[in-house]
């Protein structure tokens, strides 16, 4: 029996070979297919948080592609909203009436219908009796309307830029194949993935299944490029609808993006809104136009933030690593796609503070098996984690904040001022620091007057961070390690502003949607706080000169508050005094006399003494103001802000002489 059973389990194990082996294969995803499963991690959470992400995106990118050839941004943002009606005849459906109503999830019962109806009858009944009586109504409240799970809205998102445009052949990989594009490198970037509109069109084609259209147009081209394009999730490579080129009369330059997606405009009105808004305070030097256009068209929003000044901020510039912030792996592609030849050549020009002489002994310190003239490409594995571990422990100097593009005091100032008319505001603008061998700056504003309470606005590399606010470095410092009464700014009472930008070539983001900035690297914390109490430090000076003004004042009002009590009670002395200098029961000094006879003849009357003890108390009141202003060392008089324009807009012949407070130019 043994020999019987022995082919049969044979046969029936090999089965289970052959069967595991097909279950095993492997699969691969492409990146377009991993952020369509993942869209969280780009921000596309849901509908409302996708329509905003998709507007962030495109105006991060119209700034950025103005920047990058010095031209001030101009940029129009439009959403649309489009009925289901005119969705579907976009995209070629008919509408259709329903048949089985009890099939849908907005469906409403008899009894429900009855119910709805009576509740409404009653709140007639109470406003009209309420009508009646005189007594004021409240705001009738809005029917529940039941809405289907399924019934989704859907807008046209327009994004219009005077940047740079982009080249014809280049637009399909652009937009259609994610993980390409332009701002890869060590630099600081304003994005957080690099996919751009990428994720838009993405979202697009899994909400609505419509193209996206692009219109571009380079400097001194003659033609507009036209592109329709989708993407083809599996295979992450473009689906060209229509790529052709048109006459450029008008001699426009940059890029208009128009995506079709669904939305959620009333829960994300407020973020869309209120990121625009952040947007104008940390670029001043932008225009933004904002439209909303509803299919009701009370509910039409225009926004228009103008420009404040012609002031930008230097281009970001690329820099190489630094020998401390890299690892194995990035060391490998570096050797991989360096030019240079040797190993000494490498290590002098693809990394920050490595002169020549450094590189030598590093080198010598690596062992025998290191030359400064061995081929570059010759390094193995192994040597390249002796190079990692060297790196990870010899000393270097601090990369410098040279690469970097903060906004600037001035234009901080300016932006604070523009869009929130505080009564005061305080900027600073520290110097370069590292964390992990990547360079940052920290600037700051502290405004008083506006909102009431506490209002934080984060900035990362001159982008708004809306999101996840509690677990912020910027938040946990100014509610919690910021001693506000120190400044005489109450916390509690004192409308307060809390401005702060951080710029790195490393943005060190937390969470998948990278919407804060954690509070677990020292430097970081540590320069926010310093940034905010030195502007604290400031406002603390204006604060006490203003109340020392208002005291001025009330004593000034107390004294002349008492100048008509005095003056009778003066003058009534004096009248006394003629009338017994002129009868002769006293005698009085020559000085004296003399004063007394002008008061017979009317010259010193009551009025004349108010006149003459208003002016000493104007006198007084003037010299302790200057005794203060001595001990003070203000020596100037008080100013104003004023703010002047250029004499001629297009002259480019100028040099700027930046301060923290204004920006002088020098027209040659």
């Amino acid at each position: 029996m043994a020999g019987g059973d022995s082919p049969a389990e044979t046969k029936k194990g090999s089965s289970k070979t052959s069967k595991n082996s097909k279950e095993s294969t492997l699969k691969q995803k492409s990146p377009a297919e991993f952020f369509a499963e993942n869209k969280n991690i780009a921000g596309f959470d849901n509908p409302g948080k996708s329509l905003y992400t998709t507007v962030r995106e495109l105006v991060e990118n119209a700034l950025d592609s103005s920047e990058s050839i010095s031209e001030l941004p101009e940029v129009e943002v439009t959403i649309e909203e489009i009925g289901k009606s005119k969705f579907n005849s976009m995209i070629g459906l008919i509408d259709r009436e329903r048949v089985d109503t009890k099939l849908y999830d907005d469906y409403e019962t008899d009894k429900a219908r009855e119910k709805r109806l009576v509740k409404e009858a009653r709140a007639s009944e109470i406003q009209a009796k309420n009508l009646a009586s005189g007594k004021k109504n409240k705001e009738p409240g809005v029917s529940k309307v039941l809405k289907a799970r399924g019934e989704a809205s859907y807008y046209k998102v327009t994004c219009k830029d005077n940047g740079k445009g982009m080249p014809h052949d280049d637009i399909p990989n652009m937009f259609g194949r994610v993980l390409s594009g332009t701002k890869y490198g060590l630099k600081q970037t304003r994005g957080k993935f690099g996919l751009g509109a990428k994720m838009a069109l993405i979202w697009s084609k899994m909400s609505t299944g419509l193209p996206i259209e692009i219109s571009s147009s380079m400097k001194s081209q003659n033609y507009v490029t036209f592109c329709r394009l989708d993407i083809d999730i599996h295979r992450n490579i473009p689906h060209i609808h229509l790529h052709e080129k048109k006459a450029n009369k008008e001699k426009w330059h940059g890029a208009e993006i128009q995506v079709v997606i669904e939305g959620n405009w009333t829960t994300y009105r407020s973020k869309i809104l209120h990121y625009m808004r952040q947007m104008a305070v940390i670029t001043p030097y932008a225009q933004f136009l904002f439209r909303f256009i509803s299919e009701t068209p009370e509910k039409n929003v225009t926004v228009k933030f103008t420009r404040r000044t012609d002031v930008m901020p230097p281009i970001p510039i690329e820099t190489k690593h630094h020998p401390s912030s890299v690892d194995l792996l990035l060391i490998k592609r570096l050797v991989t796609d360096t030019s240079k030849k040797t190993l000494l050549q490498f290590l002098q020009n693809e990394f920050v503070n490595i002169n020549k002489n450094l590189a030598a002994r590093l080198i010598g310190e690596m062992g025998p098996d290191f030359s400064p003239g061995m081929a570059v490409k010759s390094v193995t594995s192994q040597q390249m984690v002796r190079i990692h571990q060297l790196f990870r422990q010899a000393k270097f100097d601090d990369p410098s904040g040279d690469c970097l593009s903060p906004a600037g005091e001035y234009n901080l100032r300016l932006g604070i001022i523009k869009e929130l008319h505080p009564d005061m505001v305080a900027t600073h603008s520290g110097s370069a620091q590292v964390f992990e061998g990547h360079p940052f700056i920290v600037e700051a504003g502290v405004s008083v007057g506006g909102r009431d309470g506490i209002n934080i606005f984060r900035f990362a590399n001159r982008i708004p961070l809306l999101f996840e606010q509690g677990g912020d470095v910027v938040t946990r410092t100014a509610l919690k390690r910021i001693n506000w009464n120190s400044y005489k700014i109450n916390q509690t009472q004192d409308k307060i502003g809390v401005f702060v930008s951080i710029v790195s070539t490393k943005i060190p983001f937390k969470g998948t949607g990278k919407e804060y900035i954690g509070d677990d690297i020292s430097e970081i914390a540590t320069a926010v706080k310093s940034a905010i109490q030195q502007c604290c430090i400031q406002l603390k000076s204006k604060i006490v000169k203003r109340l020392q003004a208002r005291e001025q004042q009330e004593r000034k009002r107390s004294l002349s508050r008492y100048i008509p009590d005095a003056t009778g009670a003066v003058y009534e002395v004096l009248k006394q005094m003629t009338e017994e200098h002129t009868k002769k029961r006293k005698r009085y000094k020559e000085e004296e006399t003399a004063m007394l006879e002008k008061v017979s003849k009317l010259i010193i009357t009551k009025e004349t003494l108010k006149e003459k003890l208003a002016e000493h108390v104007e006198q007084v009141d003037y010299e302790m103001a200057l005794e203060y202003a001595t001990q003070s060392g203000v020596s100037e008089e008080p100013r104003e802000n004023i703010h002047l324009q250029q004499l001629n807009p297009n002259h480019s012949n100028f040099i700027d002489l930046h301060s923290p407070t204004f920006v002088f130019r020098l027209i040659l």
